[in-house]
C-alpha cells in the first residue's frame, strides 16, 4: 500500500473515532477481550459459530447432535501434540507409487547446478 493511501485511511479512521468518541484504549480493550474470548473457545462449526463448552449448548450444537454429529467433531485442538521422534512429512504408508518404478528412480544430478 502506498503512503498516501495509508495516510488517507488513518485520517478517515481518526475522524470516525472522534465522531463516535472512541479512544485508542477502547480499541485495545476490545481487541484484548476478543482474543480472550477466542482463547476460551472449545468448539467451532464450519459457519464460524463457537461455544466454550460451558452452560447450555447453543442451538447450532443442539441441531448438529440431533442430526447425529458428535460433539468431538467440532472440538478445536489448541496445540496438536506431535511425537518429536516421528517424522510428520510424507505419509509413506499411503504412497501411491510405493513398489513401482517411480518409487525407485534415482534423481542424481537433477536440479544440480
Amino acid at each position: 500500500m502506498d503512503e498516501r493511501k495509508r495516510e488517507s485511511i488513518v485520517a478517515y479512521l481518526r475522524r470516525r473515532m472522534a465522531e463516535y468518541e472512541i479512544k485508542p484504549e477502547d480499541i485495545a480493550t476490545s481487541i484484548a477481550a476478543d482474543q480472550e474470548r477466542l482463547r476460551a473457545v472449545r468448539f467451532r462449526d464450519a459457519s464460524g459459530n463457537t461455544w466454550d463448552g460451558k452452560g447450555a449448548p447453543p442451538q447450532w450444537v443442539v441441531k448438529a447432535i440431533s442430526a447425529g454429529q458428535s460433539l468431538e467433531h467440532f472440538a478445536i485442538d489448541p496445540a496438536p501434540t506431535r511425537d518429536p521422534g516421528k517424522c510428520t512429512g510424507a505419509d509413506w504408508c499411503n504412497d501411491p507409487f510405493a513398489g513401482t518404478r517411480l518409487a525407485t528412480i534415482k534423481t542424481e544430478g537433477v536440479g544440480a547446478a
